[in-house]
């Protein structure tokens, strides 16, 4: 039997049940099929909590139990998830995708998807009206959609837009338990669901994504271009800012503001962040008998120490982390 719960958001809406057919016909109604396999039936512990917003739906939500969810034919809202504790994995479009906390996933209503919520999984799910995204899209572009809008689903929450959109998510939810929430005014709700949908617009890849940037801003100037396909060609070798201002073909000064204007960094740094990228792909697919000094080395950091603390502040998790990850298993 549901139960209302003496949980935050009270004025919101809040669902509690450890039955699961009646969790079953809660989410069916909402457009989702629930699959809790019998061994599991018994852990099930729902607790849903949930804001509302016109076209916008924030919710913190554990199982319990593990649970398989897919969304009926005719479902049309968009879905971010991310754990806060546990894993999620995902099935969408044959394309299989993990979430730990610091990681997310954006599933497009138009692609066949599964996911799949681990044991003792909670997490925060935020909704967003398939209209409300394609009407701002077409705002954005100027014209009518031709295609579905699907969105790439990975999502990273370390730094960037995704990790903008958790904050923004949960200081909404903080600030509706207020009596006189300034979000609750139908000006202010609707400024906050526009600048929600417009980061992922303009930062989530998706199929309309290189038009907008087209639109969005003038193409970086020749001398950044030849900087940055340099550096990108060079990552792994010993360059310092002498051959990246000589590939660029034009003076230094004039390179560093440019980099300022159309990337929002130095070269170098810009050249530092690139090679820790590469550091987390290849320990991302690292082999058994690849260690983090040897990944590590490669793409020029010496010096263990500095290197796993910036690693750290960058991706939210040390360089063994992500290896033991990687030579993890993939949800059930």
């Amino acid at each position: 039997m549901a139960r209302r719960a003496a949980l935050p958001l009270q004025r919101h809406q809040i669902f509690v049940t450890r039955d699961a057919e009646e969790a079953r016909a809660y989410l069916g109604v909402r457009g989702f099929q629930l699959d809790i396999p019998p061994r599991d039936a018994a852990d099930l512990d729902m607790q849903l909590n949930s804001v509302f917003l016109p076209g916008l739906y924030i919710a913190r939500l554990k199982y319990g139990a593990a649970a398989k969810i897919r969304t009926s034919q005719n479902y049309d809202d968009y879905r971010f998830m991310t754990p806060l504790r546990g894993r999620l994995c995902g099935s969408i479009a044959n394309d299989d995708v993990s979430c730990q906390p610091g990681t997310a996933m954006l599933v497009s209503p138009t692609l066949d998807s599964l996911v799949r919520v681990e044991r003792n999984t909670a997490g925060l799910n935020i909704l967003l009206s398939g209209f409300v995204l394609r009407r701002q899209l077409a705002a954005l572009l100027g014209e009518a959609l031709k295609a579905p809008l699907e969105f790439a689903a990975p999502l990273s929450l370390r730094e960037g837009h995704g990790q903008s959109l958790v904050r923004f998510a949960r200081l909404a939810m903080a600030d509706l338990e207020r009596p006189n929430s300034t979000l609750l005014e139908p000006i202010t709700a609707r400024s906050f669901r526009e600048f929600v949908t417009s980061a992922l617009l303009l930062h989530q890849p998706h199929n309309y994504r290189d038009r907008l940037q087209r639109l969005e801003r003038p193409a970086a100037p020749r001398d950044v271009k030849r900087a940055v396909e340099y550096m990108r060609a060079n990552l792994d070798a010993a360059i310092g800012l002498a051959e990246i201002v000589a590939a660029s073909g034009v003076p230094g000064r004039t390179l560093l503001q440019h980099f300022r204007d159309f990337k929002g960094s130095s070269p170098m740094r810009y050249l530092r962040i690139a090679r820790y990228e590469k550091v987390r792909e290849a320990l991302h697919r690292a082999e058994p008998e690849e260690g983090i000094t040897e990944v590590a080395a490669k793409w020029g950091f010496t010096h263990m120490g500095r290197f796993s603390v910036e690693y750290r502040k960058r991706f939210g998790e040390s360089p063994s982390e992500t290896l033991r990850r990687r030579r993890g298993g993939s949800c059930q």
